[in-house]
Formats: C-alpha cells, sequence, structure tokens
C-alpha cells in the first residue's frame, strides 16, 4: 500500500513534466514576431562539418539569399519585396537587409541580410517574414545598416549608370562601365580592357602604413592577357595593385621605395566565375582564389590614398576583359573562415544550398502548420471520393495496382542488378587495364588464369567481376583465342584478319544477348506507360457514363448527385497516372543507364579487338598455312 502511494506522486510528477514540455514546445512552435505578418520561412545558415565545412567562425557575415519560384511564392508579397522582414531565432531581433534585385515577373529576387557572429560548427537560425497586406508598416532598419563599420565600399552593380556604394560611406564611381546584365549576382559590371570605373578619392577610401585591408571580387574572366588589372589605387608613389597575369592572380604594392607581391600559381579557368580575395592584417597579407590560399605578400601595406580605379589602369590600359561582380573593401583582415564564407554562400549551387537552406513556408499569423494541415485535409477528401466509388472503378482501381506492384518489382530488380554490373564492371576494368598492357600474358588455355586475370584477382574480386557483361565478352574472346591455340598448337603464328574478324563476331554475338539480359522485363514499365493512362481513362468514361445514367433515370439533376460519382469516375483517370508518370521517370533512367552499359561494351569490343591484333600478329608463315 505504501509502495503505491510512493508510486502515484512519481506518476504524478512525470505527468506534470510532460505537460510542460508539450506547453512550451508548443509556445515555442506557436511563437510568431508579429500578427500583421501573414507568412514566414526558416532560414538555416550551417557553416560546420553538416554544411559547407567553412574553417572556422564567419564572425559577422551577409548571407545572401538566391529566391526563386522554387522555394519562394512571390505573389504573396508586396511589390518589390517592401514588407519583407528578417528576424533572429529569438524572434525579438530585426536584423538589417537590403534587396539587391527584385523581380516578380521573372520570379527571382537577391537579398542580402547581415547576420551577427556566426560561430564556428554552430547552425544559425532567422525567419523571413512576409506578406503584410498593410501599407502602413514599421519602417525596417536602414539598408546601410546592412554592412558592419570596418566595410567602406560595397558595389553590387545593379542599376545603370556609374557604381552606387552599398555602404553608408557614399563612394560611388564618378565614371562607369556597361553593365553586364544576368552576371553572378544580379547584374555585374562589363569589363573590356580598356575601360576604368574611377572611385573619386575620400577619407574613408584611405589608408595608413600597416593598416589592415580586404579586398574582394567575382571574376569571370573571358580572355587571359598579360598583366590585367582589376583594381588600381593609389599613386606611382604608393599604391596597390590586383589582377591577372595571363589567368595567374596577383596583388601588388608598391610604397616607400619597396614592392611586395603576392602571387597565385594557377591560372583562374576562363568564362567560370572565380572568387578573388586579397587580406592584409599589417604583417603580410594572404591572396586568395575560391576561399582557398594561393599566395603570400611578405610586410604590411604602405599608406595609401587617392582615388581607384576598377577594370582597368587609370589610363584606361592594361584591363581585364571579362566580367566583375560584387567588390568589397573593408579596412579590416577578414578571417580566412569570413573569405571561405563569402566564396561559397555567394558562388550558388549545391555549395551554397548546403550553407544556405531555407524550409518551409509557414501561415495563419501564428506559426501554425497551416500549408501541412491544408495538404492532409486533401488527402483525406480522397477517402470520401472512394466510398461513391463503383464496381468498374475498383475493378479499374485493382488492375491499376496490378501493374504499379509488377512494374516497381522490375524497377527494383533492375535498379539492384544494374548497381551490381556496374560495380562488376568497374573492377573488371581496373583489372583490364593492367592485363591489357600484354595480352600475352595470360594462359588462354588455362581457365583459372583467365577468370583471374592472369593471377592477379582473387576469388572475391573474380565473383565481382563474374556479374559484369564486359568480363563476360572478355570471356567469349578469350575462348576463341584459345580455340584456335588447339586447333594449331605449336604452330601457331598469330591471328589472321579473317580470324579476327570471325573473333569480332563471336564478341558482338555475346553483346546481343547481354543487351538482352539487360531489357529484359522492361517490357512490363512500357505497358504500364502506355496502357496504365487508357486504363484510368476507360474506368473514368465508363464511370460517367453510369452516373449520367442513374440521373437520366432518377430524374435528379443536381450538384450533390452529380459531383460525388464525377470525383470517383475521375479517381479512376488519377489511378492510371499515378501508375504511368513514376514508370516513365523509371524507365527513362534505366535505359539511359542501360545505354550507357552498352556503350561501353562496344567500346571494350574494339578495344579487345586491337590489343587482339597487337599482340598477335600475323606473320608470313601463319599466312602461308591459313590461319584461321
Amino acid at each position: 500500500m505504501k509502495k503505491n502511494m510512493k508510486s502515484k506522486p512519481r506518476f504524478l510528477e512525470v505527468l506534470a513534466l510532460v505537460a510542460a514540455c508539450w506547453f512550451f514546445w508548443q509556445a515555442d512552435a506557436n511563437a510568431w514576431w508579429d500578427k500583421g505578418w501573414e507568412g514566414r520561412k526558416s532560414v538555416v545558415v550551417d557553416s560546420g562539418a553538416a554544411g559547407a565545412s567553412v574553417e572556422g567562425s564567419p564572425g559577422n557575415a551577409l548571407v545572401l539569399l538566391r529566391l526563386h519560384q522554387g522555394n519562394f511564392d512571390f505573389g504573396s508579397v508586396q511589390e518589390g519585396g517592401a514588407d519583407f522582414r528578417f528576424i533572429a531565432e529569438d524572434d525579438k531581433t530585426l536584423l538589417p537587409y537590403h534587396i539587391e534585385k527584385f523581380d516578380s515577373l521573372m520570379n527571382e529576387a537577391f537579398v542580402w541580410v547581415g547576420v551577427p557572429e556566426l560561430q564556428a560548427g554552430k547552425p544559425a537560425k532567422f525567419f523571413l517574414y512576409y506578406g503584410n497586406p498593410s501599407e502602413k508598416m514599421d519602417a525596417p532598419p536602414a539598408q546601410k545598416e546592412t554592412y558592419d563599420d570596418a566595410t567602406v565600399l560595397v558595389y553590387h552593380f545593379g542599376v545603370s549608370g556609374n557604381p552606387q556604394d552599398a555602404t553608408k560611406n557614399g563612394n560611388n564611381a564618378t565614371a562607369g562601365g556597361a553593365v553586364s546584365e544576368g552576371a553572378l549576382i544580379a547584374a555585374g559590371l562589363r569589363a573590356i580592357g580598356n575601360t576604368a570605373v574611377a572611385i573619386p578619392a575620400s577619407d574613408s577610401l584611405k589608408i595608413g602604413e600597416g593598416q589592415a585591408l580586404s579586398w574582394s571580387c567575382w571574376i569571370k574572366a573571358t580572355t587571359l592577357p598579360e598583366r590585367a588589372t582589376i583594381f588600381y589605387w593609389g599613386d606611382d608613389a604608393a599604391r596597390l595593385e590586383i589582377g591577372l597575369d595571363a589567368g595567374v592572380p596577383f596583388a601588388e604594392a608598391i610604397g616607400g621605395g619597396a614592392k611586395k607581391k603576392a602571387q597565385g600559381t594557377e591560372a583562374v579557368p576562363v568564362g567560370v566565375w572565380a572568387h578573388l580575395a586579397f587580406v592584409s592584417d599589417g604583417n603580410g597579407g594572404t591572396l586568395y582564389v575560391n576561399g582557398k590560399e594561393v599566395g603570400k605578400m611578405e610586410g604590411g601595406l604602405p599608406a595609401i590614398s587617392g582615388g581607384a580605379t576598377l577594370g582597368a589602369l587609370p589610363d584606361g590600359t592594361k584591363g581585364a576583359v571579362g566580367e566583375i561582380d560584387e567588390v568589397e573593401i573593408s579596412k579590416v583582415a577578414r578571417s580566412k573562415a569570413w573569405v571561405q564564407f563569402a566564396a561559397l554562400g555567394q558562388a550558388g549551387g549545391d555549395a551554397s544550398g548546403k550553407l544556405v537552406a531555407m524550409g518551409e513556408g509557414e501561415g495563419g499569423g501564428g506559426g501554425g502548420h497551416g500549408a501541412f494541415s491544408e495538404a492532409l485535409e486533401h488527402l483525406s477528401l480522397f477517402g470520401d471520393i472512394a466510398k461513391n466509388m463503383m464496381f468498374d472503378g475498383w475493378v479499374v482501381i485493382f488492375c491499376c495496382c496490378i501493374m504499379m506492384v509488377i512494374g516497381w518489382s522490375v524497377a527494383i530488380r533492375k535498379f539492384l542488378y544494374l548497381k551490381k554490373i556496374q560495380k562488376g564492371g568497374d573492377e573488371f576494368l581496373r583489372q583490364w587495364k593492367q592485363v591489357s598492357r600484354d595480352l600475352t600474358a595470360l594462359d588462354h588455355r588455362d581457365a583459372e588464369s583467365v577468370k583471374s586475370m592472369g593471377g592477379k584477382a582473387g576469388a572475391k574480386i573474380q565473383k565481382l567481376m563474374h556479374l559484369s557483361p564486359l568480363y563476360h565478352i572478355y570471356h567469349i574472346g578469350s575462348e576463341e583465342i584459345s580455340h584456335r591455340l588447339d586447333l594449331l598448337g605449336g604452330g601457331f603464328q598469330g591471328l589472321s584478319a579473317r580470324s579476327i574478324q570471325a573473333i569480332k563476331a563471336s564478341l558482338d554475338s555475346g553483346l546481343v544477348h547481354e543487351v538482352h539480359r539487360l531489357n529484359k522485363g522492361l517490357i512490363f514499365l512500357t505497358i504500364s506507360i502506355a496502357g496504365g493512362p487508357y486504363i484510368g481513362l476507360l474506368g473514368t468514361v465508363m464511370g460517367v457514363m453510369i452516373t449520367f445514367a442513374v440521373i437520366a433515370k432518377s430524374g435528379e439533376v443536381e450538384v450533390n448527385s452529380i459531383a460525388p460519382g464525377i470525383a470517383s469516375a475521375l479517381l479512376a483517370t488519377v489511378a492510371g497516372l499515378v501508375v504511368a508518370i513514376p514508370a516513365l521517370f523509371i524507365y527513362s533512367y534505366l535505359s539511359s543507364q542501360i545505354k550507357d552499359t552498352v556503350s561501353n561494351m562496344n567500346i571494350f569490343i574494339d578495344e579487345f579487338i586491337t590489343k587482339m591484333a597487337e599482340f598477335y600478329p600475323e606473320n608470313k608463315t601463319s599466312s602461308e598455312r591459313g590461319e584461321r
């Protein structure tokens, strides 16, 4: 009795703990920054091993969001993204941001968000809020607050005319080159080799001797001339020049009677965007390409002031040819992690997707799972539709299910089979690479020598290679050579052209058998592709006919009497399409894999014949004997 009395309070304590956890989980799940915004998306920035594997802590960094039709609904936001708000994970702190481009017609936007103190290996999360229909909203943080105080110049090249500085320093260019639409990030600068973008001198564009500096940009070179200048800052007495020398990046500083240079070892690829950065910490400089160190500069920079140019020297000569985008200058030594983060986050593609991942949209102004609930509600309607389905409809559904089971069974077996023969083929080609150097090293009369590729392949490798069609064809060729060795015995003097032609015919015959084996069972997928929609359509037509026949007989013409029958009839077409569409994709994939395998077999046959003719050449004796 006492034992029961002691266990009861424990049970209540556990129940209270579970209830508290549920309450706080719900409170967190339903947290919503402002009820005026109807939707939000979570954004996770992961610079650790699970994301983009940035080496260290990026610190204060800019996160580039690439919004497109695949990850954002442009119809749910005000024109120009006026109702965008970015909130930290605490759902309270506003983050500074600015929009470089917003095109609701093309469903494309580029947004820069300032995220403070990104830590190594620790994912950071924030929210994009959108969908406020009101015209009166609190103003967002000033766009120029996106950059920290150390950033003195940023050019996006997003507007025509002279490039405009996106920071609060106002280092706008007074003469500009041509804008290149569709650069890496929205628009860019078209560098033509003889036009320099002039950047006037200012207090912010001035450094003292040994002061830290960071410079970066994206460059896509279309030609690689000698000594092509991308950035020039200063005058004859003291200057910093960054560019490409026959495609090899360099950073050169001259001042105080000294010349210092950091230079890479490899040229950047032509026609490919590359992230170029130079960081000086006062004691030395580091040159980066795509976040990787490629060169070092000994010593700090001289005191530099005066104007700068972009794209060429001040006189418009020795300029880069291609496109330039996202030029940034900071009067602080950015870390290697910061440079890597910028290179990966701005590049686009898989690397950027791992670094910055956007979640599903949430709606309802309360952080609930509106989209998920709506999807479940739609799925539940299929149960109601199925209740009104007649016997003929169920027959069609049953046929579709049978086709789906057979088709998927064939697909799974074929997937596994192709995977096995690919592994076996890869291993066989590794062994063949050694054997093909001297085909005569094989004893074609010894079956064990043929199986073991001249004694170099163990039992485990032989078992793996035996799955490959390439091995089967190789075995046929070896048997043909062995047959001729047996016929002529010691009189074997090589293979004549007629013998080689006969062996090739045998190999081609083996190829045909292997192709038949590869294609075996695919007919069931083609039946599903061609027959599924027609069977579904048959069920729909029959269902509609019966529905209208019942209406004509009963005389009741109402939506409630027509809709259930029509909906259940259309469900048969849905079933047919569910069978056909996956089968179509699977068949296309399997066909491409089979074509690749067949191509490899054709290539191997040609190589085998060539090696055979090389190592068993015909001589006069064999020709006179008529060796076959």
